[in-house]
């Protein structure tokens, strides 16, 4: 049986360089992995991007409405067995591909290692990371730091700029947003002591 494993932590922890990383450790010892992402993640297109420069092609983009488990197991039949799926951007999975995830590890036997955010700018759970905190069999917390050097926990959005608190739960950074980790107590002083 394998398991289903959720490393999350704030923008900068280094979540889609340790997948290339893992991906790579696999792929050294001649284990076939599969690379997934939600679609919805449109930095990189159908690549993981690191911010250190590293990326990968992706094996499977998932929709909103796709079965991970029927997609995957599509991929095995083309490809072969699989050891490992590596899933990036975890948080925009719908909790029904969390729920396949699961299986994929139990019913399947192939370990999954899935990597995301935990919370959003506004401090609220992103609802493939609320599945994951449930039935993942390990989680674990990547940790990066604050501007201050404490620990980051959350993930404040800039607009040209400028620290916003409101708005649409998903915005991919690029060039108008882009997101800065941080501790709580710079994130309450620069939100005025709101966390939502």
């Amino acid at each position: 049986m394998g398991k289903l494993y959720f490393r999350h932590g704030a923008m900068n922890s280094g979540k889609s360089t340790i997948l290339i990383q893992a991906a790579h450790n696999y792929e050294e010892r001649d284990q076939k992995v599969l690379v997934a992402k939600p679609a919805i993640d449109s930095k990189g297109a159908d690549t993981v991007v690191s911010r250190l420069g590293e990326s990968r092609k992706v094996d499977l983009l998932l929709d909103a409405g796709d079965p991970a488990r029927d997609l995957f197991r599509a991929a095995v039949e083309e490809h072969g067995p699989v050891h490992c799926l590596l899933v990036d951007e975890a948080q925009f999975l719908t909790p029904a591909q969390v729920d396949d995830l699961l299986r994929i590890a139990v019913l399947d036997g192939v370990p999954v290692l899935a990597y995301g955010l935990r919370t959003d700018f506004r401090t609220e759970v992103f609802p493939g990371s609320a599945r994951l905190l449930s039935i993942a069999h390990t989680v674990e917390e990547l940790r990066t730091i604050c501007r201050c050097g404490s620990k980051a926990m959350f993930n404040a959005r800039l607009i040209d700029g400028e620290f916003v608190f409101e708005g649409d739960q998903v915005a991919i950074d690029g060039v108008e947003v882009t997101y800065e980790s941080m501790c709580a107590a710079c994130y309450l002083e620069h939100s005025g002591g709101r966390l939502n």
